[in-house]
C-alpha cells in the first residue's frame, strides 16, 4: 500500500544538489541510504533526528491505518529492490514507527542488516514481541545512539 508519510522536514530543500557536490558521500548514500555526517541536514533537523522527533507526525499515519506502532521500517519504492526475493513478504505487513532495527543501533546498522532485521521481524511477529519492542524503544530514543 502506498501512502504519504508525515514527517517534520529535517533537510534543506535542495538536498540532491548539495549531495552532488560530495561524490564520496553520494557513493555511501547510494550504498547505505544513510550518512553519518550529512550536509543536507539542517541544525534543527539534526536535533529532531537525534531523538526521533521528526517521526512524531507519523502517529497520524498510524491513526489513519496506514502504519502500525511496531513493524518493519517504512521503505520507499526505490528501496524495494534491496529486499530481493523477500520483497513481497515484507509488503504483507504495515510499516511501523518502531521495530527491531530502531532499537538495534538505528542508523549504525548497514542497509543489509536493516533488511534482514525487517524480514526477521515479519516472520517472528507477535503481540508480546511488539510490546517488548515498544518498551525498548524508549531508552533507545532517549540515548539517541545511532540517530543521524
Amino acid at each position: 500500500m502506498q501512502f504519504d508519510a508525515f514527517k517534520f522536514r529535517t533537510m534543506v530543500m535542495n538536498g540532491d544538489d548539495i549531495l552532488r557536490k560530495y561524490p564520496d558521500l553520494k557513493v555511501i548514500w547510494e550504498r547505505d541510504q544513510k550518512l553519518k555526517t550529512d550536509p543536507r541536514i539542517t541544525r534543527s533537523g539534526a536535533m529532531l533526528r537525534k531523538f526521533s522527533l521528526d517521526e512524531v507526525p507519523q502517529l497520524f499515519n498510524v491513526l489513519r491505518g496506514e502504519m502500525s506502532l511496531v513493524g518493519p521500517r517504512m521503505i520507499t519504492y526505490g528501496e524495494l529492490s534491496r529486499y530481493g526475493e523477500f520483497r513481497d513478504e515484507l509488503l504483507t505487513v504495515k510499516p511501523g514507527l518502531t521495530g527491531v532495527w530502531q532499537i538495534s543501533g538505528r542508523s549504525d546498522v548497514t542497509g543489509l542488516e536493516r533488511a534482514q532485521m525487517d524480514i526477521d521481524q515479519v516472520r517472528t511477529q507477535s503481540f508480546l514481541r511488539d510490546i517488548k519492542l515498544l518498551v525498548l524503544t524508549i531508552p533507545a530514543v532517549l540515548k539517541g545512539r545511532g540517530a543521524y
